[in-house]
Order: structure tokens, then sequence, then C-alpha cells
């Protein structure tokens, strides 16, 4: 295709979601000096800008917290051309751009042409299922402990969970409530050992092991949760906390890219080793993506490989391969 039937309105990559993933995805692109555009939910946020701490990103002793490793990486991105705007988008369709399939991205009332798109749109918290959830929801539960930790200022607030996020989050909550019990349906804890150690140090942190909840009780706000014992004929007993912190997972925000590119049976979109999807011109890195190890570092990976993959596809199109 030669330059003159390229589309002068058309992005060489645009990148759905500005977590790590999608923004190392810009800095890679942008950088390959690709017209570049990012954009980020307008009503969503990636999850990492709510922890508190992350100290197992190499080259940060001492640790960061996500708001400001997201931010640095905002800054960084930028400083190489890369377009950030805000928006919700709604639809990914082809488009005929010039006399080659493209791709048109809505967002709000814009539409964007694009030759390649990113998919980079995260995960949100899973939810438990359970009476009292939805109903007290700003009310006493909550998805995040770095948001809402310091309204629970010596009270006794559940953490349901017992993996990284939830070890991780209860630690947090320690420095404000006065008792925090972790609710687990296992004997032991999953996330990672210097974590497991510290746990099971504070002093604060208590135990339910074997159970789950079964109601989140209350009036006005959260009163306490009703849970059961798996292990044993199914005793049910009540803690009584005035906030319920659930971290039990996530799940992929991939309804957007459901009947364009493969998903697997959980909902993750799947990509190849070059993060490339079932769709020709539709890339996807870091959390949404079907993978065994979910952290900032492998996202960063993920948008790396994806941009660099994005780039050669763009520079073929264009019929510009090296």
């Amino acid at each position: 295709m030669s330059d003159e039937q390229m589309p002068d309105q058309a992005y060489d990559i645009l990148i759905v979601g500005g977590g790590p993933a999608g923004l190392t995805a810009g800095l890679y692109a942008a950088r390959a000096s690709l017209k570049t555009l990012l954009i980020e939910g307008a009503t969503s946020v990636s999850q990492i800008t709510a922890t508190d701490m992350i100290e197992n990103y190499p080259g940060l002793s001492g640790g960061i917290s996500g708001f400001e490793l997201v931010e640095r990486f905002k800054k960084q991105a930028s400083q190489f051309g890369l377009e950030i705007i805000s928006g919700d988008v709604t639809s990914i369709k082809r488009k005929r751009l010039g006399n080659i399939d493209g791709w048109e991205v809505t967002a709000g009332n814009n539409t964007y042409d694009t030759f390649a798109v990113i998919v980079a749109t995260g995960t949100n918290w899973r939810k438990l299922g359970v009476p009292g959830e939805d109903d007290f929801a700003g009310r006493g539960v909550s998805y995040c402990a770095t948001c809402d930790g310091p309204l629970y200022r010596n009270k006794e607030v559940v953490v349901i969970g017992g993996g990284e996020a939830a070890v991780q989050e209860a630690l947090f909550l320690a420095n404000f409530a006065r008792k925090v019990t972790i609710v687990h349906r296992r004997d032991r804890l999953r996330a990672a050992g210097i974590l497991q150690r510290r746990a099971l140090a504070e002093s604060k942190l208590d135990f339910a092991w074997n159970s789950v909840v079964e109601e989140i009780s209350g009036k006005e706000s959260v009163a306490g949760v009703k849970i059961r014992d798996v292990k044993s004929s199914g005793t049910l007993r009540d803690i009584p906390a005035e906030g319920v912190f659930i971290f039990i997972g996530m799940t992929p925000n991939t309804a957007l890219i459901r009947g364009i590119a493969d998903l697997d049976k959980n909902g993750y979109i799947v990509a190849d080793s070059q993060m490339k999807t079932s769709a020709d011109g539709i890339f996807a890195c870091g959390d949404c993506t079907a993978k065994l190890l979910r952290q900032v570092i492998t996202a960063c990976g993920d948008g790396a490989t994806a941009a660099f993959s994005a780039q050669l596809y763009v520079e073929a199109l264009k019929g510009k391969s090296y």
C-alpha cells in the first residue's frame, strides 16, 4: 500500500487500557516512531493503582505505590510522544482503511481508525455472590484496602481470601484496624512465603481456616459475616466486623473482544508468545490474557512484546518490513 493511499487520520497502533501492560506497549510503540494512541478507562482504573506497596519490581528497592509507578510509566511514555486520552471503549470492529483491513475503535461519541489494536484491559475483582455483598457495597463491603482502609481505624474487619492480594491487603489493614480476621477456604495461605511469614507474625491478624462466607449481615452498614466450616459438619458461626474486604481472584475485562478473538473457558484472551490473538491485527497483553503469573513485571514484558509484534504487523501492512 503506498503512502498516498494511507488514511492520514489512522493510527498505526491503538492501545485499550492504561495499566502497566498498556503503558509499556505505548512506550515501545511511540519510541519506535509509530503513531500511537492509548485510551485509558474513564470510569475504571488499573488495579495496580490501588496497591499500597510493590516491593518485587526489579530496581525499585524499598518499594513503591502502584499509583506512583503508573504515573512514572505515563510520564516516560509521554516523553516519547504517546498520545493518551480518557474514555470507555465500547466497540472494536473491522473497517476498511484504504485498500486494507483495519479497525475502528469507539469510545464515547468518538471513533478512531487504526491498523492494529493492543488490548490491555486488565481485570476486575471477583465477587463472592453471597447475600449482603451488593446491599452493603460502599457501606462496609470493599475490594480495595488502600482506598478504604483508613475508614476502619480501631475497628474490626474481615478479609476474605488467602492469596497474594488478600494477605498483602490484610497486612495493610493492620495499620488501621483493631483486628483483622482472614477467612480462607483452605488450611494454609497461598501467598508468597515472605507475606505468609509477616501475616502469621502480625498480632492483629486472626485466621478462620477452612471456612467460607455464607452471608454479610447488618442494618444500615455491615455488622458481621456468617461463615461455614467446610471441614466439619458445616458448622456456622458469626464474626463481628464493621468492614469486609473481598480478595478472591479476578474476572477479566474481555467482553469488548468477545466474538472477535478467542477466549479461554474463564474468559481470558488467548494470545501466543508474540501476543497475537486469533484475529489479525489484534494483540493482547497483561492480566486480561490467559497466563500463569499476573504481576506488574510480567504485564510489562507482555506489553513490550505486544508493541513489537504489532510494529512488525503494521510495517508489513504498509510494505515497509525490514
